[in-house]
């Protein structure tokens, strides 16, 4: 069973955050209600028992920090991509390339990928992303310009947020 190391910071932004480490890279950033649940909130998909903050988690907890602040536009991040099926990590990997302040559509993402007719399929792998706001699923938008989804925080609403704070929108 592999250990994940956690830790969680506290925004007057987006409220609790909690982001956990495998040997392998960053495996989750939750949204959460109080700041001792992420260890509950790993899932059944991540065999592992959870540890104590690293150097790793404290890293990013103060790039996250940065970013809030407005003296960060990108995360210095190693993501571990392994618990990912090899459609959800392609989409993810073009959706962690989109810059900071710009948008792009599902379907552009799915053309990225060469499946230009799995928009609906990408608007899933978003959904599931496990790593919230450092693989920026919120600079996806609709073809149509409009909101579709978030699952982190306050919803939409937070995603309006995250795009108007980085100029986006």
């Amino acid at each position: 069973m592999k250990t994940i190391s956690y830790g969680t910071i506290t925004t007057p932004q987006l409220g609790v955050l909690g982001v956990g480490f495998s040997e392998h890279g960053l495996v989750r950033v939750n949204f959460l209600d109080e700041p001792d649940q992420f260890p509950h909130k790993l899932g059944p998909a991540v065999e592992a028992k959870a540890a104590p903050e690293d150097k790793r988690v404290a890293d990013l907890l103060r790039q996250i920090q940065g970013y809030l602040a407005g003296e960060r536009t990108m995360f210095e991040v190693g993501i571990d991509w392994s618990g990912m099926t090899e459609f959800q990590r392609e989409t993810l990997q073009a959706t962690f390339a989109i810059p900071y302040g710009e948008t792009r559509t599902y379907g552009e993402i799915a053309a990225q990928i060469g499946r230009s007719r799995a928009a609906r399929a990408v608007g899933r792998a978003e959904a599931t992303n496990p790593c919230a706001l450092i693989i920026p699923c919120h600079r996806v938008v609709g073809a149509d310009g409009k909101l579709h989804g978030y699952s982190g925080a306050q919803g939409l609403k937070t995603k309006a947020w995250l795009l108007a704070f980085e100029g986006g929108r």
